[in-house]
């Protein structure tokens, strides 16, 4: 069994030249970021990149590799609906490696009750105009033949799509650098460089980059840059863990989940095969102090998460990682170039064995690699895609909660145009960033 591949000894590939000065600097080299410059490089802006490690090294290439509308918070919805059919553009642009294939995403429940909740989820989306079905039983045993799966029915969205993350995001972040954006690895931003409170610059451990404005797409280091800066995001990361299955003969061509496993066929004939609703959770100095804004969420969806006592060292949220530092010293995101947490071993064992209880003619498939991820989430399990009146031409886009490879080019390129001062196109309220302290209440998104 091998381990995930991205690591500080895979070779960088965008090595430029820090730039004395730019109009933008995006900090984060995940779909997130890399969307972004695309799209303001389109727009004809100077933009530079700054990823402390390596392009997608982190959860954008460790994720599922779902490119899903279904199940979504309906305040996302419309945005990813945007997003799929950037992706199909993408896909036209870049090529066959971007392994994009709409083969759809089915949804499987064992109890009435869950069917109950997709048909709620079904009649609200259908009223922002996404085409989605029930399934009975029947119907699921025609669409899987051969499985032995207690399924009561399922959700089925046929328009939802996948693509290889691990291929994926450095092939967007070769075109946004075609398209002129300066891509930089091995360059952590250590500190934003204001003037009467409002930003002129960025610190990084190559110098200083003169800019106006700045977006933060740090994924699951986000809040610890933010908490230096003196911004408040009650942030934490839960770890995932996903296994690649050795080839197997097709069981579903698209994306399938219930409660206790998901798959997604692969382009070298194995599965994306993971947990389906499970994560880890390790308790950090953050965790006791944003506790209150995660009791909704706890209360919903306790038993998806298994508990650690601490986060390995330098993790953002472990108890020695720095909260505090230097511009000129060392920086937390220095010391822990690639995030790449261990991945729960004994969860995917047992994924492996459902899917086998599943399908027992193929049985438990052999695992031939395994890797895990740490996704940035936020207490209703939606993002922050805002400006931060606190600190003047800082926008920040991170909390994707696991969602974010698939919507990554939606919210790219309407974090592009917020920078811009366009039109957005979208209602981007539920996504504000003072929603956990102007008194609004946590009100978590689906956990379908």
């Amino acid at each position: 069994m091998t381990v995930f591949p991205f690591s500080m000894t895979t070779p960088a590939r965008f090595t430029p030249a820090l730039p004395p000065s730019t109009e933008v600097v995006v900090i984060g080299g995940g779909v997130m970021g890399v969307m972004t410059a695309h799209f303001l490089a389109r727009a004809g802006v100077r933009v530079v990149l700054c990823e402390k490690g390596r392009i997608a090294a982190e959860q954008s290439s460790r994720n599922w590799g779902w490119i899903r509308q279904q199940g979504r918070d309906l305040a996302e919805l419309p945005i990813m609906m945007e997003s799929l059919s950037i992706w199909q553009d993408l896909s036209q642009r870049v090529g066959p490696d971007l392994g994009f294939r709409q083969e759809g995403v089915l949804y499987l429940a064992r109890t009435e009750a869950e069917m109950a909740g997709f048909q709620d989820w079904r009649d609200q989306a259908r009223g922002l105009g996404l085409c989605c079905d029930l399934k009975t039983g029947v119907e699921v045993s025609a669409m899987i033949p051969d499985h032995r799966a207690p399924w009561q029915g399922g959700l089925f969205t046929a328009s939802d799509a996948r693509a290889e993350p691990r291929f994926a995001v450095p092939l967007l972040a070769g075109l946004a650098v075609d398209g002129g954006a300066v891509l930089i690895e091995d360059c952590a931003v250590r500190a934003l460089d204001r003037a009467g409170g409002r930003i002129v610059g960025v610190l990084t451990e190559k110098g200083r980059i003169a800019c106006d404005q700045v977006v933060l797409a740090g994924g699951a280091w986000s809040s610890l840059l933010l908490a230096r800066e003196g911004v408040a995001l009650p942030q934490l990361s839960v770890l995932a863990s996903v296994a690649a299955t050795a080839p197997l003969p097709q069981v579903f061509a698209g994306n399938a989940a219930d409660d206790r496993f998901a798959f997604r066929r692969r382009a070298d004939g194995g599965y994306t095969l993971a947990p389906g609703s499970a994560h880890d959770f390790h308790i950090g100095p953050s965790a006791f102090r944003h506790f209150a804004a995660y009791l909704p969420t706890l209360r919903k969806d306790w038993r998806s998460t298994r508990f650690r006592a601490a986060a390995p060292a330098g993790f953002p949220d472990a108890w020695g990682t720095p909260r505090h530092w230097s511009a000129d010293d060392r920086s937390p995101f220095e010391d822990q170039r690639i995030l790449s947490p261990r991945p729960n071993l004994r969860a995917l064992a047992a994924a492996a064995a459902e899917f086998g209880r599943a399908f027992p003619r193929i049985g438990a498939p052999p695992l031939v690699q395994t890797w895990g991820g740490m996704i940035d989430t936020l207490p209703d399990l939606v993002p922050v895609i805002d400006r931060i009146a606190a600190v003047p031409g800082l926008v920040v886009a991170t909390g994707l909660s696991g969602h974010g490879f698939g919507i990554g080019p939606g919210l790219g390129r309407v974090v592009a145009d917020l920078v811009l001062g366009n039109p957005l196109g979208h209602d981007l309220s539920r996504f504000r960033f003072g929603r956990f302290s102007d008194g609004t209440g946590v009100r978590p998104g689906p956990t379908l």
